[in-house]
């Protein structure tokens, strides 16, 4: 099969200091990867170069097309990344506010990437609006409703049925259930597994909570100081890490 996202050799530097260096990976359609570890350790930065927000310093990332073309992303114009990011992309950011339009409605919010790739038909996008507010499990009757007025997980769902409307066949999220409750964490992530696996998505997640590495991933990549430490199957790599930094991170949060 071949791979929808390759990197390799992946580095950014701001300076004398390392965001991340030398990161390879490959992502497969279906695929859930999940890149993990403290602040500070460069997942971040990671996947701001890999979503082209943060120009790459060094190393290759390139992405295989609906057409099965072999895009070279590092050397695309602002147009060209824009263009993608509506059609074939999408990007959860950690604070659903800026993901969110403020100022209009949730159907909207729903509907305007729809009119970015040429809807125009008012009805059928309200409708497909509408249909996704049902699928991340929010009150259709709220459509009309700005999204300040939901609360901050509704309000991430929002945001994921706005980066899902489009049928991308990629989406980068970063740190999805961050400042959530507990609950509101475990419902959130539960609609995430559906959706990924119902769609077929290739997903890079971006977590210091490997809970949500355990609950979502196939695969994971541990990161620390900007490098990739150690990367395999999730549970291989939970169960029995091998970098002594892993069997930290692992032994802090998971239960011997």
């Amino acid at each position: 099969m071949t791979p929808l996202l390759s990197a390799r050799g992946l580095g950014k530097r701001y300076g004398a200091r390392i965001g991340c260096t030398d990161v390879s990976f490959d992502l497969y359609p279906g695929e859930v990867l999940c890149v993990v570890g403290e602040s500070g350790s460069g997942k971040s930065t990671l996947l701001n170069t890999i979503a082209l927000r943060t120009q790459a310093d060094s190393g290759t990332l390139s992405y295989t097309t609906t057409y099965g073309a072999s895009l070279d992303l590092l050397s695309l114009s602002e147009p060209r990344r824009r263009l993608l990011m509506r059609t074939e992309w999408g990007f959860v950011e950690q604070n659903p506010r800026d993901g969110l339009r403020a100022g209009v409605s949730a159907g909207a919010n729903i509907g305007e990437p729809l009119m970015a790739v040429g809807a125009r038909h008012f009805g059928q996008i309200r409708e497909t609006a509408t249909n996704w507010m049902g699928r991340v499990e929010l009150d259709t009757q709220r459509i009309d409703d700005l999204p300040a007025s939901f609360s901050g997980g509704m309000q991430q769902r929002l945001q994921i049925a706005r980066n899902l409307v489009t049928g991308p066949r990629l989406v980068l999220m970063d740190e999805p259930t961050a400042g959530l409750d507990v609950s509101v964490q475990a419902r959130l992530l539960d609609l995430l597994r559906t959706l990924t696996s119902q769609l077929h998505l290739a997903c890079m997640i971006v977590t210091h909570d490997i809970g949500v590495a355990r609950l979502l991933a196939h695969r994971l990549m541990v990161m620390q100081g900007g490098r990739v430490v150690e990367a395999g199957l999730t549970d291989q790599v939970l169960d029995d890490p091998q970098h002594p930094y892993t069997q930290l991170l692992v032994s802090s949060v998971l239960p011997v």
